[in-house]
């Protein structure tokens, strides 16, 4: 790595983990022309150290106390970065050349402090282009010292794992939008769909039913702000309408246009709505048994 490190970006790159030796390397290959990359690993036992390593990534063990910070805000407030740009990208994610260029020309301008990334979401051996799906903007290359994650509050009710999955990052500064989006495999197949949105499920119910303000360090939900935050605004105004799993599928395959995604825009549109019904049926759990045990959900 450091032979070729004088035609690679000034840039360093976080990669948050957990047993993903599956996803790793095609991961790490996608972002090698970055000086830097940092694999924050969580005690996995698959092989994905050794990937790591075949890579020369820096390997970082992260041990949860289960209190903040988790891991993307604990790496970014304790590890020594070589660089002043930080790049989070997951192991199921991918950084196109067209990025690449994008990227290496961004951290370059002294005006902006960090720059939103399109997702583009992976399901059933296709593309999904609409459904809310697509565009997906998220703050992924920023100046490590003026970013963070918020911290999303829910008390000890519900130990939502150790890493930043629903949360976003709250910037100190002016941010901008890079064209080229990065490539999210996030769900190859049915399956892994239905268990991720399981454990997404308690979280989102949980959020709703014993979410504790953190103030400024929280995203706001609000119609005039950032596209997240008037989705945010736009799930707090629906939460207690009626019929939110019908309602849902219609926001995703009619309002955003799922139908133009053909059958897996339909497939993808049902499943979101039978993930809101999940949602509805754990917020009513919550509900009855919020004096009872610790739920966990493992991320």
């Amino acid at each position: 790595m450091s032979e070729q490190s004088g035609t690679r970006a000034p840039l360093s790159v976080l990669v948050p983990v957990k047993n993903e030796a599956a996803n790793l390397r095609d991961c790490l290959a996608s972002i090698s022309f970055a000086q830097e990359i940092v694999v924050v690993d969580s005690a996995s036992t698959d092989g994905t150290q050794a990937i790591a390593e075949m890579a020369s990534a820096q390997i970082v063990q992260f041990i949860w106390n289960r209190k903040f910070p988790r891991k993307k805000n604990w790496a970014l407030e304790n590890i020594h970065w070589q660089h002043e740009w930080v790049l989070i990208v997951d192991a199921d994610e991918r950084i196109t050349p067209e990025l690449q260029r994008e990227i290496c020309e961004a951290i370059r301008r002294p005006d902006v402090d960090g720059f939103y990334v399109n997702r583009r979401f992976w399901f059933l051996d296709g593309w999904i282009n609409h459904c809310g799906y697509f565009p997906s903007w998220n703050l992924r290359l920023f100046r490590h010292r003026l970013g963070r994650y918020e911290q999303i509050e829910i008390g000890d009710t519900v130990l939502s794992g150790d890493n930043e999955v629903h949360e976003h990052v709250l910037l100190n500064g002016r941010a901008g939008y890079l064209a080229a989006p990065m490539e999210h495999y996030a769900f190859p197949d049915i399956a892994t769909f239905v268990e991720k949105h399981n454990r997404y499920s308690t979280w989102e119910a949980a959020s709703e039913e014993f979410h504790q303000p953190a103030g400024a360090r929280t995203l706001r939900a609000t119609p005039f702000g950032t596209a997240i935050e008037r989705k945010r605004w736009l799930k707090k105004l629906t939460m207690r309408a009626p019929f939110r799993p019908s309602l849902r599928f219609l926001y995703h395959y009619i309002w955003k246009q799922g139908f133009r995604d053909g059958y897996r825009g339909f497939v993808l549109c049902r499943l979101l709505a039978s993930y809101e019904r999940m949602i509805v049926v754990k917020e009513r759990e919550f509900r009855k048994t919020r004096n009872g045990g610790c739920l966990t959900l493992n991320q």
